[in-house]
Protein backbone atom coordinates (compact mmCIF):
# COMPACT_ATOMS: atom_id res chain seq x y z
CA UNK A 1 0.00 0.00 0.00
CA UNK A 2 1.24 3.48 -0.84
CA UNK A 3 1.93 6.06 1.85
CA UNK A 4 -0.87 8.28 0.49
CA UNK A 5 -3.42 5.64 1.44
CA UNK A 6 -4.18 4.12 -1.96
CA UNK A 7 -3.95 0.36 -2.17
CA UNK A 8 -2.51 -0.61 -5.53
CA UNK A 9 -4.09 -3.16 -7.79
CA UNK A 10 -2.32 -6.48 -8.10
CA UNK A 11 -3.03 -10.08 -7.31
CA UNK A 12 -5.89 -10.58 -4.88
CA UNK A 13 -4.51 -10.73 -1.32
CA UNK A 14 -5.07 -13.66 0.98
CA UNK A 15 -6.69 -12.88 4.29
CA UNK A 16 -6.93 -16.51 5.37
CA UNK A 17 -4.25 -15.92 8.02
CA UNK A 18 -6.61 -13.52 9.74
CA UNK A 19 -9.87 -14.48 11.35
CA UNK A 20 -12.01 -15.21 8.28
CA UNK A 21 -14.80 -12.62 8.12
CA UNK A 22 -18.37 -13.26 7.04
CA UNK A 23 -18.61 -11.33 3.78
CA UNK A 24 -21.88 -10.34 2.19
CA UNK A 25 -22.10 -8.98 -1.36
CA UNK A 26 -24.99 -6.74 -2.37
CA UNK A 27 -25.79 -6.41 -6.09
CA UNK A 28 -28.42 -3.79 -7.00
CA UNK A 29 -30.12 -4.90 -10.20
CA UNK A 30 -31.88 -2.72 -12.75
CA UNK A 31 -31.61 -3.58 -16.44
CA UNK A 32 -28.61 -5.89 -15.94
CA UNK A 33 -30.20 -9.16 -17.08
CA UNK A 34 -27.54 -9.84 -19.73
CA UNK A 35 -24.60 -9.82 -17.31
CA UNK A 36 -25.91 -10.93 -13.94
CA UNK A 37 -25.49 -14.71 -14.32
CA UNK A 38 -21.87 -14.42 -15.48
CA UNK A 39 -21.18 -12.05 -12.59
CA UNK A 40 -22.62 -14.46 -10.02
CA UNK A 41 -20.57 -17.32 -11.46
CA UNK A 42 -17.36 -15.32 -10.93
CA UNK A 43 -17.90 -14.51 -7.24
CA UNK A 44 -15.37 -16.53 -5.26
CA UNK A 45 -15.71 -18.68 -2.14
CA UNK A 46 -14.52 -15.88 0.16
CA UNK A 47 -18.07 -14.52 -0.05
CA UNK A 48 -20.61 -16.14 2.27
CA UNK A 49 -23.80 -14.26 1.34
CA UNK A 50 -24.91 -12.78 -1.99
CA UNK A 51 -27.91 -10.46 -2.08
CA UNK A 52 -29.37 -9.78 -5.51
CA UNK A 53 -31.72 -6.82 -5.12
CA UNK A 54 -34.26 -6.68 -7.97
CA UNK A 55 -35.14 -2.98 -7.92
CA UNK A 56 -38.44 -3.45 -9.82
CA UNK A 57 -36.31 -4.37 -12.83
CA UNK A 58 -38.40 -4.40 -16.04
CA UNK A 59 -36.23 -7.25 -17.33
CA UNK A 60 -37.26 -9.41 -14.34
CA UNK A 61 -33.65 -10.04 -13.31
CA UNK A 62 -34.77 -11.52 -9.99
CA UNK A 63 -36.82 -14.20 -11.73
CA UNK A 64 -33.87 -15.07 -13.97
CA UNK A 65 -31.58 -15.52 -10.97
CA UNK A 66 -34.08 -17.63 -9.06
CA UNK A 67 -34.72 -19.86 -12.10
CA UNK A 68 -31.08 -20.25 -13.14
CA UNK A 69 -28.83 -20.08 -10.06
CA UNK A 70 -28.42 -23.00 -7.66
CA UNK A 71 -25.76 -21.34 -5.47
CA UNK A 72 -27.14 -21.48 -1.93
CA UNK A 73 -25.36 -18.24 -1.04
CA UNK A 74 -27.62 -16.28 -3.40
CA UNK A 75 -30.76 -14.59 -2.07
CA UNK A 76 -33.08 -12.50 -4.23
CA UNK A 77 -34.63 -9.43 -2.61
CA UNK A 78 -37.38 -7.55 -4.46
CA UNK A 79 -38.81 -4.05 -4.62
CA UNK A 80 -42.36 -3.57 -5.81
CA UNK A 81 -41.42 -0.12 -7.14
CA UNK A 82 -38.09 1.26 -8.29
CA UNK A 83 -36.20 2.92 -5.43
CA UNK A 84 -32.89 3.68 -7.13
CA UNK A 85 -29.46 2.26 -6.44
CA UNK A 86 -29.40 3.76 -2.94
CA UNK A 87 -32.73 2.20 -2.07
CA UNK A 88 -31.55 -1.18 -3.35
CA UNK A 89 -28.36 -0.91 -1.31
CA UNK A 90 -30.21 -0.01 1.88
CA UNK A 91 -32.35 -3.12 1.43
CA UNK A 92 -29.23 -5.22 0.89
CA UNK A 93 -27.39 -3.64 3.81
CA UNK A 94 -30.27 -4.39 6.16
CA UNK A 95 -30.38 -8.01 5.01
CA UNK A 96 -26.62 -8.36 5.56
CA UNK A 97 -26.89 -6.87 9.05
CA UNK A 98 -29.75 -9.23 9.82
CA UNK A 99 -27.61 -12.18 8.71
CA UNK A 100 -24.69 -11.03 10.90
CA UNK A 101 -22.26 -10.34 8.06
CA UNK A 102 -19.00 -8.79 9.25
CA UNK A 103 -18.23 -6.91 6.03
CA UNK A 104 -20.61 -5.88 3.26
CA UNK A 105 -19.39 -5.36 -0.31
CA UNK A 106 -21.24 -3.55 -3.09
CA UNK A 107 -20.72 -4.42 -6.74
CA UNK A 108 -22.85 -3.50 -9.73
CA UNK A 109 -24.58 -6.11 -11.85
CA UNK A 110 -23.48 -4.76 -15.25
CA UNK A 111 -20.17 -6.65 -15.41
CA UNK A 112 -17.88 -3.60 -15.09
CA UNK A 113 -16.55 -4.73 -11.71
CA UNK A 114 -14.27 -7.74 -11.29
CA UNK A 115 -15.51 -9.95 -8.41
CA UNK A 116 -12.01 -11.40 -7.99
CA UNK A 117 -11.03 -8.06 -6.39
CA UNK A 118 -13.40 -8.57 -3.45
CA UNK A 119 -10.59 -9.84 -1.13
CA UNK A 120 -8.57 -6.69 -1.87
CA UNK A 121 -11.47 -4.51 -0.74
CA UNK A 122 -12.05 -6.64 2.34
CA UNK A 123 -8.43 -7.04 3.49
CA UNK A 124 -7.81 -3.45 4.79
CA UNK A 125 -10.99 -3.72 6.86
CA UNK A 126 -10.00 -7.12 8.25
CA UNK A 127 -6.58 -5.72 9.16
CA UNK A 128 -8.20 -2.70 10.83
CA UNK A 129 -6.62 -0.24 8.43
CA UNK A 130 -9.94 1.13 7.20
CA UNK A 131 -13.65 1.22 7.96
CA UNK A 132 -14.72 1.65 4.36
CA UNK A 133 -12.94 0.91 1.10
CA UNK A 134 -13.89 2.14 -2.35
CA UNK A 135 -12.60 1.74 -5.87
CA UNK A 136 -10.49 4.32 -7.69
CA UNK A 137 -10.26 3.99 -11.49
CA UNK A 138 -7.95 7.01 -11.85
CA UNK A 139 -4.72 5.61 -10.42
CA UNK A 140 -3.35 4.09 -13.64
CA UNK A 141 -3.02 6.32 -16.72
CA UNK A 142 -3.71 3.40 -19.06
CA UNK A 143 -6.97 2.72 -17.25
CA UNK A 144 -8.07 6.36 -17.35
CA UNK A 145 -7.50 6.48 -21.11
CA UNK A 146 -10.25 3.89 -21.55
CA UNK A 147 -12.82 6.12 -19.86
CA UNK A 148 -15.15 8.13 -22.17
CA UNK A 149 -14.19 11.82 -22.18
CA UNK A 150 -17.54 13.08 -20.87
CA UNK A 151 -17.53 10.59 -18.03
CA UNK A 152 -13.92 11.47 -17.19
CA UNK A 153 -14.74 15.18 -16.98
CA UNK A 154 -17.86 14.51 -14.93
CA UNK A 155 -15.99 12.32 -12.48
CA UNK A 156 -13.33 14.97 -11.94
CA UNK A 157 -15.99 17.58 -11.14
CA UNK A 158 -17.94 15.22 -8.89
CA UNK A 159 -14.75 14.15 -7.12
CA UNK A 160 -13.95 17.73 -6.15
CA UNK A 161 -17.51 18.39 -4.99
CA UNK A 162 -17.42 15.22 -2.89
CA UNK A 163 -14.11 16.24 -1.29
CA UNK A 164 -15.71 19.52 -0.23
CA UNK A 165 -18.97 18.04 1.06
CA UNK A 166 -17.57 14.94 2.78
CA UNK A 167 -14.23 16.21 4.13
CA UNK A 168 -12.36 13.28 2.54
CA UNK A 169 -9.86 15.38 0.63
CA UNK A 170 -7.50 12.50 -0.20
CA UNK A 171 -9.96 10.26 -2.05
CA UNK A 172 -11.04 10.28 -5.68
CA UNK A 173 -13.63 8.73 -8.03
CA UNK A 174 -16.61 9.14 -5.64
CA UNK A 175 -19.16 7.68 -8.07
CA UNK A 176 -17.28 4.37 -8.09
CA UNK A 177 -19.77 1.79 -6.85
CA UNK A 178 -17.24 -0.88 -5.85
CA UNK A 179 -17.19 -0.52 -2.05
CA UNK A 180 -16.86 -2.47 1.19
CA UNK A 181 -17.84 -1.45 4.71
CA UNK A 182 -17.58 -2.98 8.15
CA UNK A 183 -21.00 -3.97 9.48
CA UNK A 184 -20.33 -2.28 12.84
CA UNK A 185 -19.89 1.01 11.04
CA UNK A 186 -22.93 0.28 8.88
CA UNK A 187 -25.09 -0.15 11.98
CA UNK A 188 -24.24 3.40 13.07
CA UNK A 189 -25.24 4.98 9.76
CA UNK A 190 -28.73 6.50 9.43
CA UNK A 191 -29.80 4.26 6.56
CA UNK A 192 -33.22 5.92 6.35
CA UNK A 193 -31.56 9.27 5.55
CA UNK A 194 -29.07 8.12 2.91
CA UNK A 195 -29.86 9.21 -0.66
CA UNK A 196 -31.78 6.65 -2.67
CA UNK A 197 -30.67 7.77 -6.14
CA UNK A 198 -27.24 7.97 -7.80
CA UNK A 199 -26.11 10.40 -5.10
CA UNK A 200 -25.91 7.34 -2.83
CA UNK A 201 -22.12 6.83 -2.98
CA UNK A 202 -21.39 10.51 -2.31
CA UNK A 203 -23.95 10.66 0.49
CA UNK A 204 -22.41 7.55 2.06
CA UNK A 205 -19.07 9.36 2.23
CA UNK A 206 -20.74 12.37 3.83
CA UNK A 207 -22.38 10.15 6.48
CA UNK A 208 -19.14 8.26 7.07
CA UNK A 209 -17.34 11.57 7.51
CA UNK A 210 -19.73 12.58 10.27
CA UNK A 211 -18.86 9.32 12.03
CA UNK A 212 -15.12 10.03 11.52
CA UNK A 213 -14.73 6.70 9.72
CA UNK A 214 -11.52 6.03 7.81
CA UNK A 215 -11.95 5.61 4.04
CA UNK A 216 -9.32 3.97 1.81
CA UNK A 217 -9.12 4.07 -1.99
CA UNK A 218 -8.45 0.78 -3.79
CA UNK A 219 -6.98 1.16 -7.26
CA UNK A 220 -8.78 -0.77 -9.99
CA UNK A 221 -8.98 -0.81 -13.78
CA UNK A 222 -11.79 0.75 -15.76
CA UNK A 223 -13.83 -1.81 -17.71
CA UNK A 224 -16.10 -0.56 -20.50
CA UNK A 225 -17.75 -3.14 -22.71
CA UNK A 226 -21.17 -2.92 -24.30
CA UNK A 227 -23.07 -2.30 -21.07
CA UNK A 228 -25.60 0.52 -21.06
CA UNK A 229 -25.03 2.74 -18.08
CA UNK A 230 -28.09 4.25 -16.41
CA UNK A 231 -25.85 7.02 -15.02
CA UNK A 232 -25.89 10.27 -17.05
CA UNK A 233 -23.25 12.41 -15.36
CA UNK A 234 -23.98 15.52 -17.46
CA UNK A 235 -27.55 15.55 -16.17
CA UNK A 236 -26.63 14.77 -12.59
CA UNK A 237 -24.01 17.48 -11.96
CA UNK A 238 -26.53 20.37 -11.40
CA UNK A 239 -28.60 18.26 -8.99
CA UNK A 240 -25.47 16.89 -7.32
CA UNK A 241 -24.15 20.44 -6.87
CA UNK A 242 -27.17 21.38 -4.73
CA UNK A 243 -26.91 18.17 -2.68
CA UNK A 244 -23.17 18.66 -2.12
CA UNK A 245 -23.69 22.24 -0.95
CA UNK A 246 -26.33 21.11 1.53
CA UNK A 247 -24.06 18.34 2.85
CA UNK A 248 -21.13 20.74 3.08
CA UNK A 249 -23.18 23.13 5.20
CA UNK A 250 -24.34 20.31 7.47
CA UNK A 251 -20.78 18.99 7.86
CA UNK A 252 -19.31 22.37 8.75
CA UNK A 253 -22.03 23.18 11.27
CA UNK A 254 -21.87 19.78 12.94
CA UNK A 255 -18.09 19.28 13.00
CA UNK A 256 -16.93 22.82 13.71
CA UNK A 257 -19.74 24.40 15.72
CA UNK A 258 -21.76 21.64 17.40
CA UNK A 259 -19.18 18.89 18.00
CA UNK A 260 -16.14 21.14 18.41
CA UNK A 261 -14.86 24.71 18.03
CA UNK A 262 -11.39 25.10 16.58
CA UNK A 263 -9.34 27.15 14.10
CA UNK A 264 -11.66 26.21 11.24
CA UNK A 265 -14.52 27.66 13.25
CA UNK A 266 -12.57 30.85 13.98
CA UNK A 267 -11.63 31.22 10.32
CA UNK A 268 -15.27 30.95 9.27
CA UNK A 269 -16.69 33.18 12.02
CA UNK A 270 -14.19 35.97 11.40
CA UNK A 271 -13.30 35.48 7.74
CA UNK A 272 -16.73 35.45 6.12
CA UNK A 273 -18.09 38.59 7.84
CA UNK A 274 -14.89 40.49 7.00
CA UNK A 275 -15.12 39.56 3.32
CA UNK A 276 -18.82 40.43 3.17
CA UNK A 277 -18.21 43.77 4.89
CA UNK A 278 -15.31 44.66 2.57
CA UNK A 279 -17.26 43.77 -0.58
CA UNK A 280 -20.43 45.63 0.44
CA UNK A 281 -18.53 48.66 1.75
CA UNK A 282 -16.46 48.82 -1.42
CA UNK A 283 -19.49 48.57 -3.71
CA UNK A 284 -21.40 51.25 -1.79
CA UNK A 285 -18.44 53.67 -1.77
CA UNK A 286 -17.69 53.03 -5.44
CA UNK A 287 -21.35 53.58 -6.40
CA UNK A 288 -21.75 56.83 -4.45
CA UNK A 289 -18.39 58.11 -5.65
CA UNK A 290 -19.21 57.25 -9.26
CA UNK A 291 -22.52 59.12 -9.12
CA UNK A 292 -20.87 62.17 -7.51
CA UNK A 293 -17.84 62.01 -9.78
CA UNK A 294 -15.47 61.78 -6.80
CA UNK A 295 -12.57 59.34 -6.60
CA UNK A 296 -12.34 57.22 -3.44
CA UNK A 297 -9.63 58.26 -1.02
CA UNK A 298 -6.73 55.88 -0.22
CA UNK A 299 -8.19 55.39 3.25
CA UNK A 300 -11.54 54.32 1.80
CA UNK A 301 -9.82 51.87 -0.56
CA UNK A 302 -7.86 50.37 2.32
CA UNK A 303 -10.96 50.14 4.50
CA UNK A 304 -12.66 48.10 1.78
CA UNK A 305 -9.72 45.94 0.68
CA UNK A 306 -8.07 45.15 4.02
CA UNK A 307 -11.03 43.19 5.47
CA UNK A 308 -11.25 41.24 2.21
CA UNK A 309 -7.55 40.34 2.34
CA UNK A 310 -7.58 39.38 6.01
CA UNK A 311 -10.88 37.47 5.66
CA UNK A 312 -9.52 35.56 2.66
CA UNK A 313 -6.42 34.55 4.62
CA UNK A 314 -8.59 33.34 7.51
CA UNK A 315 -10.73 31.28 5.14
CA UNK A 316 -7.63 29.77 3.51
CA UNK A 317 -6.40 28.84 6.97
CA UNK A 318 -9.76 27.20 7.69
CA UNK A 319 -9.61 25.24 4.44
CA UNK A 320 -6.09 24.03 5.20
CA UNK A 321 -7.12 22.91 8.67
CA UNK A 322 -10.16 21.13 7.23
CA UNK A 323 -8.02 19.26 4.70
CA UNK A 324 -5.72 18.09 7.50
CA UNK A 325 -8.71 17.00 9.57
CA UNK A 326 -9.52 13.96 7.43
CA UNK A 327 -10.07 10.84 9.59
CA UNK A 328 -6.88 8.73 9.73
CA UNK A 329 -7.82 5.99 12.21
CA UNK A 330 -10.56 3.35 11.83
CA UNK A 331 -13.41 3.62 14.31
CA UNK A 332 -15.05 0.18 14.17
CA UNK A 333 -12.80 -1.56 16.72
CA UNK A 334 -14.17 0.89 19.30
CA UNK A 335 -17.83 0.74 18.28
Amino acid sequence: MREDGIMRQGSAPDYSKNLAPTVGVVIPCYRVRDGILDLLDRIGPETTHIYVVDDACPERTGDLVEDSVTDTRVMVLRHESNQGVGGAMVTGYRAAIRDDCDIVVKIDGDGQMDPSLIPRFVLPIVERRADYTKGNRFFYVESVQQMPALRLQGNIILSFLTKVSSGYWRIFDPTNGYTAVHAKVLRHLPLDKIARDYFFESDMLFRLGLLRAKVLDISMDSVYRNEKSNLKISRLIPRFLVSHLLNFGKRVIYNYFMRDFQMVSVGIVLGLPMIVFGVIFGIVKWSTGSVAGVLASPGTVMLASLPILIGSQLLLLAIGQDINNQPDEPIYPDL
